[in-house]
């Protein structure tokens, strides 16, 4: 409530009191006075004869007089006691003196206590104006008390909004700063680099000169052969003829090379055009997805408390289930569902079998995890075959090697610059048919030398060896046709292509690899450098396996504890950290961890 409101309300109490107190003792005086300014009773009867008390104005009925309605109590009295005079005659006249000297009395008291009700509302007014005056002073105090506080809290909020003013200018003028700097750093190497195109012009233009002096040399070297041919002119006849003979085998050198480069130009105008015709024919007709790989698999869960079971009393079962299978498990705030990392797409897709059957199970314990490890991979072999099998089929190949078809499958979960490794495939296959059936050439070679081209791809860094060489290698062992395996070796030209079908093949891999949306250099760039961060561990003595992960922030070097000891653990975690710093290029840090793991199992029967 405001001040002034307080003021208001307290000053209108005031006036009600006031009003409260005056009102009845005005009334009481009014009537004091008409009761005193009637004729005494005992004078209208013995001086007039009761004129004022005519008997004729009493009431016939009961004799007694019209009262006034506001009459005090004793004057009342009085008046009945003068009437009872006037009516019964026999009452004498002291009597009545005395009724009306008591009457005179009573009508005396009532005046003075209507002078004291006067007093008293005097005094209660004096009172009200002082609570008054009182409350109002406790209401300016308390007005000023609060616009004090008011003022103290705008004065408050004005310095911490200069503050923050004073604050978001410096941070502005830190940007600012900042900003130059880069400005600067920008600028100097804009003069660095304008510096070195100078330089490399200087360069050039030293090299011209070279240039034409050197030309310069070769035309003094032909004039001093011709003169050197007009001085020797007087030789023998032999000696001239060959002489000539030498001159016109150089001339027609001469015009033969001019004629075959010309003819060769004329034929690769052509030839490209043509080739370009059958490149947008058979890349039209051939209809392939745009790439879509990931290095990350979601796992939905039927409840949130599975994650509780997954992690296991104090981590033990997410560790052994992330060294078993070598997949890293992120579990966060995601509802019902898990991530499953890693850059292996086998290796992660076992994984996601093994947690998929742990959590239909509902028992999730090491041991468990174990077991379900052994069983998804088989399922993963086996889904492996049946994919190369159905790309076979769907390629229209036939006659391969059990082998060879378990190696096809196993490409299915493999990418390269991020397109699916056995997709290209079957689009390489694809579209040297349909260059074969342009050029009108038998298309059963070519299309199984561009089905099988990236075979080598398979084995990733188990063999030494380009994926081509590797892949030939494999190829020649299961008897593949030697054209095919030369088609196979010779698509990355480590071998010169001898055959129409080796270039055709060229062709269709890089039809299929270099049309919009096929590949992803980045994600092929990651995926060889985790490659390599694993072989650079596998290749030490006592490494059983190798695991990189935390998207290659980390390596986990499995180590067999018969061979390795805990001082050989920290030198091969040395060792190894030591390599890949050498010999990649990553950034921030990659952390080796070498684990070193005794069991010891019974049998209790």
């Amino acid at each position: 409530m405001s001040p002034s409101l307080v003021v208001l309300v307290v000053v209108g109490l005031v006036l009600v009191l006031v009003v409260a107190v005056l009102v009845p003792a005005v009334v009481a005086s009014a009537v004091v006075r008409r009761g005193g300014a009637r004729p005494a009773p005992g004078a209208g009867v013995s001086g007039t004869g009761g004129a004022d008390l005519d008997p004729g104005r009493l009431d016939a009925g009961s004799g007694e007089p019209p009262r006034p309605v506001a009459e005090p109590v004793r004057v009342v009295g009085a008046r009945q006691r003068l009437e009872s005079v006037v009516v019964a005659p026999r009452v004498s006249a002291d009597e009545a003196s005395s009724a009306l000297e008591h009457a005179r009395a009573e009508a005396a008291v009532a005046r003075a206590e209507a002078a004291a009700a006067r007093a008293s509302a005097e005094r209660v007014l004096d009172d009200a104006r002082q609570a008054a005056e009182v409350l109002t002073e406790r209401a300016r105090v308390l007005a000023e008390t609060e616009a004090t506080a008011a003022r103290e809290a705008a004065r408050r909020t004005s310095e911490r909004e200069a503050e923050q003013i004073a604050e978001s200018a410096r941070r502005l003028a830190a940007e600012v700063d900042r900003r130059e700097a880069r400005l600067v750093e920008r600028e100097e190497r804009i003069d660095a680099e304008q510096h070195r195109t100078e330089q490399r012009d200087r360069e050039l233009a030293r090299a011209e000169a070279g240039l034409a002096r050197r030309e310069e040399a070769v035309a003094d070297l032909e004039r001093a052969y011709q003169a050197e041919l007009e001085r020797v002119g007087g030789l023998t006849a032999d000696a001239a003829k060959a002489e000539l003979v030498r001159t016109i085998e150089t001339q027609a050198k001469r015009e033969a090379a001019l004629r075959v480069r010309d003819i060769e130009a004329e034929a690769r105008e052509t030839g490209e055009g043509r080739a370009r015709h059958i490149i947008v024919d058979a890349i039209q007709r051939v209809a392939s997805e745009q790439t879509a790989e990931s290095v990350v698999s979601v796992l939905h869960l039927p409840t949130d408390e599975m994650k509780g079971r997954i992690i296991g009393r104090e981590g033990r079962n997410i560790r052994t289930y992330e060294s078993v299978t070598g997949v890293n498990l992120i579990i966060d705030d995601t509802p019902e569902a898990v991530l499953l990392s890693c850059f292996d797409p086998v290796r992660r897709e076992i994984g996601r079998l093994t947690l998929e059957k742990l959590v239909l199970d509902g028992r999730i314990h090491p041991h468990r995890i174990e077991e379900v490890y052994e069983l998804s991979k088989a399922q993963v072999g086996e889904l492996c075959v049946r994919a190369g099998e159905d790309a076979l089929v769907e390629v229209g190949v036939t006659e391969v090697h059990p082998e060879l078809v378990a190696l096809l499958g196993r490409l299915r979960y493999r990418t390269s610059y991020g397109q699916n490794v056995l997709k290209h495939l079957v689009e390489t296959a694809h579209i040297a048919g349909l260059m074969a059936a342009e050029l009108g050439i038998d298309g059963r070679v070519l299309k199984r030398g561009a089905f099988l081209h990236d075979i080598g791809k398979a084995l990733t860094h188990e063999v030494e060896g380009s994926h081509a060489i590797v892949g030939a290698d494999l190829a020649r062992r299961y008897g593949e046709d030697e054209d095919v395996v030369h088609a196979i070796e010779a698509h990355h030209n480590e071998v010169a292509p001898r055959t129409i079908e080796a270039v055709l093949t060229q062709a269709a891999d890089a039809c299929s690899g270099g049309r919009p949306g096929a590949r992803r250099d980045s994600l092929e760039t990651y995926v060889k450098r985790l490659e390599r961060i694993e072989e650079i561990a596998s290749t030490r003595p006592g490494v059983e396996r190798v695991f990189a992960m935390q998207a290659g922030r980390e390596v986990r070097v499995m180590v067999s504890p018969d061979d390795v000891d805990d001082l050989g653990a920290q030198v091969l975690a040395r060792d190894v950290a030591q390599q890949i710093e050498d010999e990649l290029t990553y950034p921030g840090q990659i952390r080796v961890t070498v684990v070193r793991e005794s069991r010891a199992t019974e049998v209790a029967h």
